[in-house]
């Protein structure tokens, strides 16, 4: 994490107490500033930020009720909370330190200690960042598993439906694999396996985009904020992409390079849908696409069907 990429919320009732820490961090990091618990909780739901400075006594919402909704959240308890208090006693410490806050800062502030202990601990969210994405990963393909897949679908799903906003599903499945394996060997198989991964992965152009391998030959990509055009158009130019390859599959009966199947759904962002459900329909359309003869894309939303045409996000 390069400073300038890091994202700071400072949360603080006086302004001009926001201002000395935004002079304070402005050309390392990027500021975003809120008045208001309520406030500081709507910017972190909709760009979780890396580091919150929380001052405590704020009306209304006080910092420990904001850092416990942070703490509530699935994705947002990841983010360190660093309480800005006048107060000196013990209590407010040891209370704050219970609800999982990071560090404590002293008003009014000393300029050099806090830029170190936002330093310090933004260091060690990456850190933790990174040990956890390696528990992530697949172990052949380098790309997310499926715990991970899982726990992200929850997430966005409900983003999603908070910001009223459409959710993308694409289940993905090697065509004829088994043919692959027995003509060629494991070893080759996993070759295969470790190629597309990588050009599925190629495919996508947001970092919000998550491409997860779902089992054996099987992928999943989940795309945020994404209608029934848009995923279309993100699973013709994986099957384009894979397909260009030429991965010789000789024995497969529909082609004899390897291609893909690729089922598409969309969740509404006003639709109370549950990741079963899905899951469930993107296997359906998936299940057509092979049924009508492999190498290429069905999908549906609400009961919109599409396919085949190239069309752009």
């Amino acid at each position: 994490m390069k400073q300038s990429q890091a994202k700071l919320l400072v949360v603080d009732d006086q302004p001009i107490n926001i201002q000395t820490l935004h002079e304070i961090f402005k050309d390392d990091y990027q500021v975003f500033m809120a008045t208001s618990g309520p406030q500081a909780l709507a910017i972190c739901q909709h760009d979780t930020p890396d580091l919150v400075i929380l001052d405590i006594d704020m009306p209304g919402m006080g910092g420990f009720e904001v850092c416990a909704q942070l703490q509530a959240d699935a994705v947002l308890k990841q983010v360190p909370v660093i309480f800005l208090t006048a107060h000196r006693d013990i209590d407010h410490e040891t209370q704050g330190l219970a609800l999982g806050a990071a560090d404590f800062i002293a008003k009014p502030v000393n300029p050099a200690v806090v830029r170190a202990r936002v330093k310090t601990h933004l260091l060690f969210k990456q850190q933790a960042d990174q040990l956890r994405k390696l528990t992530f990963l697949d172990g052949l393909t380098g790309i997310y598993n499926r715990r991970y897949f899982d726990h992200q679908l929850a997430v966005e799903m409900a983003r999603a439906r908070r910001i009223q906003q459409p959710l993308g599903l694409v289940m993905i499945d090697i065509d004829h694999f088994k043919c692959m394996n027995n003509r060629y060997g494991h070893l080759a198989g996993d070759d295969c396996l470790r190629l597309v991964a990588s050009t599925l992965n190629a495919s996508l152009n947001r970092p919000a985009d998550v491409l997860a391998r779902f089992g054996g030959e099987e992928f999943v990509c989940m795309l945020p904020e994404t209608d029934l055009a848009g995923a279309m158009a993100i699973a013709q130019l994986m099957e384009q992409q894979v397909r260009a390859l030429g991965i010789p599959n000789e024995d497969a009966q529909t082609n004899p390079c390897v291609t893909l199947s690729l089922g598409v759904a969309v969740m509404a962002g006003d639709v109370a849908e549950d990741a079963a459900s899905l899951l469930g329909r993107a296997d359906a359309q998936l299940y057509e696409a092979k049924r009508t003869g492999r190498a290429r894309v069905c999908g549906e939303v609400g009961g919109e069907v599409g396919s085949g045409a190239l069309l752009k996000r």
